[in-house]
């Protein structure tokens, strides 16, 4: 493929520059579709969970002290998790197959019928736990299909490559404040008016962001795969992930530290926070503060474009040891929330660089099944790290649980940017052939 020569400036200034992407107009149709569909997505949680606990509170079972309503939202919460796992490299090679907006268009469809359907039986007050679960599961099927094609898109969206990099910092942006906005709102809602009205809204959002995808006018491509079946297409998919060490290299480090890391500070952190922070509301603060770090830091990188992307997203995902470490190290609320801001920071610049580098230097014909490969391999591990992470804080300490995974992103992130394929990968470089 030809070389892309272009350089992208260091820094604009102007606000205008800094925006130009907007004028970009599919662009701008899947952000508006995207972001609404997101703020309703990140509001159905908060509904689901009330909906199964008042459903086994009014069948009188649970969700009190016999813990009955406890187990139904699990099984619930697992039947979302599950499905998207199962569906996920499918998802990437029909994705490759069909093309993005199709399978997305699909998905959005798919996911605001559950919702509709979701509602009604809530206002019906028919809902039992079986009927939930396979809601939820068709739900995390509709996940599943569109988060590889959701990867796969964004190259189509921009005409001026410079601004991909702007494109994913406004929709990573997008998904930080809907992890704010979203819960707070779900939670009004609910106390107001009851969780169907909440699913509702999330079915109308789903209806919003199929609409922005119908209008989308993309180039059309050749369907990758042609005769072949689904599972040489896998095979090809993954020849093709291993042939490139920056992206399984930083995929394996994403996956260990989802283990080792992140899910050890979600489960521990909530506990240390009621045992030496003041409980509930410390822990809130910890939180917020870290979604008010990635959403300053995503402002903050529109416009700007390092000459070594992965190399900084590298460094900036070290920034997720400070807030294990400080809470291992017993420091106080200011230090813990302190080190929260700097590693949201760090999370939206991490995020935006890598999407940006697989974009542009995966051919657009992988991109659904690389993008698929990625999420796999950096969530996967996940929930065993969210079951281990009680059993190995009572052996050995929740202190030293922490503290482990503080060190290994330390240690790792060094590892990573010492790997030339990492450190030296420069944006004028071309796409990989």
């Amino acid at each position: 493929m030809a070389m892309q020569t272009e350089r992208i400036p260091a820094r604009r200034r102007r606000l205008g520059d800094r925006l130009a992407v907007l004028g970009e107009r599919e662009f701008t149709w899947f952000f508006i579709g995207y972001t609404t569909s997101l703020i309703g997505s990140s509001m159905a949680p908060v509904a689901v969970a009330f909906a199964v606990l008042d459903g086994e509170d009014g069948a009188g079972g649970a969700g009190g002290a016999g813990g009955g309503g406890g187990t139904a939202l699990g099984w619930v919460m697992a039947a979302r998790i599950l499905p998207v796992v199962l569906v996920l490299l499918a998802g990437g090679v029909i994705a490759d197959r069909l093309g993005s907006r199709r399978v997305m268009l699909g998905s959005d469809l798919l996911r605001g019928l559950v919702q509709a359907l979701f509602a009604g039986l809530l206002a019906a007050g028919h809902a039992p736990v079986w009927s939930m679960v396979a809601l939820v599961a068709l739900w995390g099927v509709g996940e599943g299909l569109f988060m590889p094609a959701f990867g796969a898109i964004v190259p189509d969206l921009v005409r001026r490559k410079e601004l991909m990099a702007d494109a994913n910092t406004l929709l990573g942006l997008a998904r930080s404040v809907s992890t704010v906005v979203g819960p707070a709102a779900a939670g009004l809602v609910t106390a107001a008016w009851g969780p169907a009205t909440v699913l509702l809204a999330d079915a109308v959002t789903y209806g919003v962001g199929a609409f922005a995808l119908a209008r989308l006018r993309l180039p059309v491509r050749a369907a990758a795969g042609g005769e072949e079946s689904m599972i040489r297409d896998l095979r090809a998919g993954w020849s093709e992930f291993a042939s490139r060490p920056w992206l399984w290299i930083t995929t394996a480090q994403m996956g260990l530290f989802n283990l080792l890391v992140w899910a050890p500070f979600l489960v521990l952190g909530p506990l240390l926070s009621q045992r030496d922070l003041g409980g509930a509301r410390a822990w809130g603060l910890v939180m917020g503060v870290y979604g008010a770090g990635a959403v300053l830091s995503g402002l903050l990188m529109l416009g700007r474009a390092p000459a070594r992307p992965l190399a900084v997203a590298s460094a900036a995902a070290l920034a997720w040891a400070l807030p294990s470490g400080a809470l291992a190290a017993g420091a106080g609320l200011p230090w813990v929330a302190a080190g929260a801001l700097v590693a949201g920071a760090g999370s939206a610049v991490c995020g935006t660089l890598y999407n940006t580098t697989l974009q542009k230097w995966v051919p657009v014909e992988l991109l659904g099944r690389m993008t698929a490969f990625g999420v796999l391999g950096a969530f996967a591990l996940g929930p065993l790290g969210l079951a281990a992470a009680g059993p190995l804080a009572g052996r050995f300490g929740a202190d030293t649980v922490l503290l482990v995974g503080a060190v290994w992103q330390l240690a790792a992130g060094a590892v990573v940017l010492a790997v030339p394929a990492v450190r030296n990968r420069r944006w004028e470089e071309g796409p990989d052939s």
